[in-house]
């Protein structure tokens, strides 16, 4: 197995004559925590999706887990936890239902040992019998990491995963990252929030399809001649901005 798991080249994709990814490389070494930054629209999600193989990309090659992520992308997608921005689980069941439904599509053995472990893991236990549709936003989020986690991801992707939640679960949910990483699962996270990228080990920031910087955190504020993560990201974007309508 390489030390990386993530390393694509040129990743990109258009919609409606649009380059919505322009060419992105990525390295993630495994085990790592690395950040994903970038204002709405620079193509987070784009990226997410085609990595985890629910996307084919325009153009791209290389490897995620070892594996040919455009070619292999059903066995990345078994190996891989993605985790959506909304909330995307049947608001209509419990948790433990939507657990057990997970489990079920992956073919899991021993589900009910499965999803028992996943309850205990995140703190759902008392809650199982509960409606998703009826739980917090962070309480929710809690599940739908239960759901990433069921089928032993050895790579997590998620997608603003802390949007909308309150400062509290925020912090839980960033404890439970650390803790992840420190079993040997790695995370690609993209997030708005910089007290939450200066918990990643790297980061890596993108506007308009386009890698503008990465590295650590006093790196690249080093780089951009910044006060702070803030300012490194407006002085990054507003560059890209610049660069971008000059290109048009």
């Amino acid at each position: 197995m390489t030390d990386l798991a993530i390393d694509v080249k040129g990743l990109s994709k258009s919609y409606g004559g649009r380059k919505v990814v322009d060419g992105v490389d990525m390295q993630v070494a495994t085990g790592r925590i690395v950040g994903f930054l970038g204002p709405n629209g620079s193509g987070k999600t784009t990226s997410l999706r085609m990595l985890c193989g629910l996307l084919t990309p325009d153009a791209g090659e290389g490897q995620v887990l070892g594996l040919d992520f455009r070619h292999q992308a059903a066995e990345v997608k078994r190996q891989v936890g993605y985790m959506t921005q909304k909330f995307g689980l049947y608001e209509d069941l419990s948790i433990r239902e939507n657990l057990d439904f997970i489990a079920r599509l992956f073919s899991m053995e021993n589900r009910k040992e499965a999803v028992d472990a996943a309850l205990e893991r995140l703190g759902l236990k008392t809650r199982e019998k509960q409606l998703a549709g009826a739980l917090s936003g962070g309480w929710k989020q809690r599940l739908a990491l239960a759901a990433c986690l069921l089928h032993r991801p050895k790579l997590l992707l998620l997608d603003e995963p802390t949007a909308g939640v309150d400062p509290k679960a925020r912090r839980e949910f960033w404890d439970q990252i650390h803790h992840l990483a420190q079993e040997g699962i790695t995370v690609l996270v993209s997030t708005h929030y910089m007290d939450e990228a200066e918990r990643c080990d790297e980061l890596v920031y993108i506007a308009y399809g386009r890698v503008l910087a990465r590295g650590t955190a006093a790196a690249i504020v080093k780089e951009a001649d910044a006060g702070d993560l803030e300012d490194a990201f407006v002085k990054l974007v507003g560059q890209a901005t610049d660069n971008f309508s000059e290109a048009a």
